[in-house]
């Protein structure tokens, strides 16, 4: 197989906690780090464009992480943690998503490997896709 190819894996993590902004522990203590958050282009400049459009959703987020050790570090206060749009908490809801602490449903779009690293890929779900 091709460097760089992502293969399946098995579960994806239960739960994530958020530990730092951007680093996140699972169940097994692993830690898994925001590498890359992606905010999809707002539905609002579509809407303006097209005639009657009232629609207005928040853009969607897309967020890779991957499985990788870091240096052991104080956990900040959740007061400090609330500043990301990201959850504090992500728990495996059913099939192929989380569910936050705050209700939102995120999809995981990937779990695979690449290389060496373990990844996970997660999208943010408009409301009303329980």
């Amino acid at each position: 197989m091709a460097s760089g190819a992502s293969l399946t894996l098995g579960v994806p993590p239960h739960r994530l906690w958020a530990r730092r902004p951007g680093i996140y522990e699972d169940e097994k203590g692993r830690t898994w780090v925001t590498v890359v958050v992606r905010l999809s282009p707002s539905q609002r400049a579509r809407s303006r464009a097209s005639p009657g459009g009232t629609h207005e959703p928040e853009p969607s987020v897309t967020v890779h992480m991957w499985q990788m050790p870091v240096h052991p570090q104080e956990p900040v206060s959740p007061s400090q943690l609330t500043l990301s749009r990201l959850p504090l908490v992500w728990q495996l809801y059913s099939g192929r998503r989380y569910r936050a602490m705050d209700s939102r449903l995120w999809e995981i779009v990937s779990h695979g490997q690449i290389d060496s690293t373990e990844e996970l890929v997660l999208t943010e779900l408009p409301p009303g896709n329980d």
